[in-house]
């Protein structure tokens, strides 16, 4: 064994300690730290060394050189892209599933499956969905998606004859996928599937609304020669606005389509009596993707696709290989998803639900969708800005005033990007930003700090470009 290698093995309690610490020491700063560090630029890059000097030192040089640059997303303030942190439950369950270091794809080796499957009927429960749902573990929302519109595409097939998984795409001729507001991963799921970009079809919102209009959806059905794809969306990514799912499914009395539906954060909202509702109709869909890096709040990359067809899903994704065993009527994990290998990334969910269960996890989703309501309400309370649409649930959506132009939206953000960070985009033609509640640490004294920066920020930014 190289002499390095051996020291640190001998000394492995002592290093996992000096991590916990600084780990630790890490969290301890959230709450202090800029969100967004802005450093002078990269470190001067190192030559990779020849002979290493171990953890202890490697240790010492991420926390010089490296960690000082690290944003503060696992703080109550970084409020983009939807990011959640990871709960002490989840966290602990993370450094565990690097220490079992399981590859759970295999029931050769069953216990990881085993802990996925418990893992996956709890979410199961969780969000809504009857037994008829099968679900599994993958890397993110859009892997969710993808896998959905895999299965969606192998159901074309089966209802044109044909069998892509054998046949490929082109076997399906043009295809039509229909959506109001699809999430960005849309687009490119169908570019990875061989059915293209071209084969999303924008279907028109309700008037003011992300959410699509369901007499609009009949009637682009009614023109759509064959089977169909329908996207609906659980929480659309700019004004967390739902389609009415039960009237989505509902129309599948007339036309013949698959529905898969994008809840990446959406479905959380099943979690609460008062917003529950938005979700409902939920376990109608034929597919679902929900992203758990979100607001279970475990560490990336987490995120689960259920689906009504498993046998389908196996269909696209079976791997034959003598040493993994046949398909049987229960597959393996290995023949679900795109990866012949993932960790046991159920083990930071199986942790944070058992730890803290359907109340602990509803009072996240409350604490945060009641800070997105109040920031939206300070936001609104000054003249320097205005939402471009209500609060629904966890997503705020807000431009300037005035002028609201990128270059100006840009230097807002950086000017409060110490104190809090939003995300920008577009809403219906107007660049904006976007500050979205997922962290289970965010409380309302966080929200008041926020405003206070990104309040600062405008004022002192149309003072510069006066």
């Amino acid at each position: 064994m190289d002499r390095t290698l051996a020291a640190d093995l001998a000394r492995l309690p002592e290093l996992l300690d000096a991590a916990r610490r600084a780990a630790a020491d890490t969290l301890a700063a959230l709450d202090e730290r800029p969100v967004v560090p802005r450093p002078a630029g990269p470190p001067a890059p190192e030559r990779l060394p020849d002979r290493g000097t171990g953890t202890e030192a490697a240790l010492a040089a991420f926390a010089d050189r490296w960690a000082p640059r690290l944003s503060a997303s696992a703080g109550p303030r970084y409020l983009g892209f939807v990011t959640g942190g990871a709960t002490p439950a989840a966290l602990a369950g993370d450094w565990l599933t690097a220490a079992h270091d399981q590859n759970s794809n295999s029931a050769l080796d069953g216990a990881g499956q085993d802990l996925e499957r418990e893992t996956v009927g709890w979410l199961r429960e969780l969000f809504g969905l009857g037994p008829a749902h099968s679900g599994t573990f993958v890397s993110g929302a859009t892997m969710s998606n993808t896998t959905g519109l895999a299965i969606a595409r192998e159901w074309l097939g089966e209802r044109l004859g044909v069998t892509p998984a054998e046949d490929g795409a082109a076997a399906l001729g043009p295809v039509r996928v229909l959506s109001g507001a699809p999430h960005s991963s849309i687009a490119k799921a169908l570019a990875v599937l061989g059915l293209g970009r071209s084969s999303l079809v924008p279907v028109p919102t309700l008037p003011g609304r992300e959410a699509v209009d369901p007499a609009a959806l009949d009637r682009a059905l009614a023109d759509t020669p064959g089977p169909a794809v329908v996207v609906a969306n659980a929480g659309t990514v700019n004004t967390v606005d739902f389609d009415d799912l039960r009237a989505v499914a509902a129309l599948k009395d007339r036309h013949d389509f698959w529905l898969h539906t994008d809840a990446a954060f959406g479905a959380f909202a099943a979690l609460s009596p008062q917003y529950a509702h938005l979700a409902d109709g939920l376990d109608a869909s034929d597919s679902v993707c929900v992203d758990l890096h979100k607001w279970l709040n475990v560490p990336y990359d987490s995120a689960v696709q259920f689906t009504r067809r498993p046998d389908l899903q196996a269909r696209v994704f079976q791997n034959a290989a003598a040493y993994l065993g046949p398909l049987g009527d229960r597959p393996d994990l290995v023949h679900l998803t795109p990866e012949n290998s993932h960790r046991l990334r159920a083990l930071a969910a199986w942790f944070t639900l058992r730890a803290y269960g359907r109340e602990g996890h509803r009072e996240i989703v409350e604490r945060d969708i009641a800070c997105a309501r109040a920031l939206g309400a300070e936001l609104d309370r000054d003249p320097a800005f205005r939402l471009l649409a209500p609060v629904r649930l966890n997503v705020v959506c807000f431009t300037l005033a005035e002028d609201p132009a990128p270059a100006r939206l840009t230097a807002l953000r950086e000017a409060a990007a110490a104190e809090v960070f939003v995300t920008p985009t577009v809403y219906a033609g107007t660049p904006a930003l976007r500050a979205a509640f997922s962290n289970w640490r965010t409380t309302e004294a966080d929200v008041h700090r926020a405003a206070r920066a990104l309040c600062a920020a405008a004022h002192r930014t149309a003072k510069g470009s006066a």
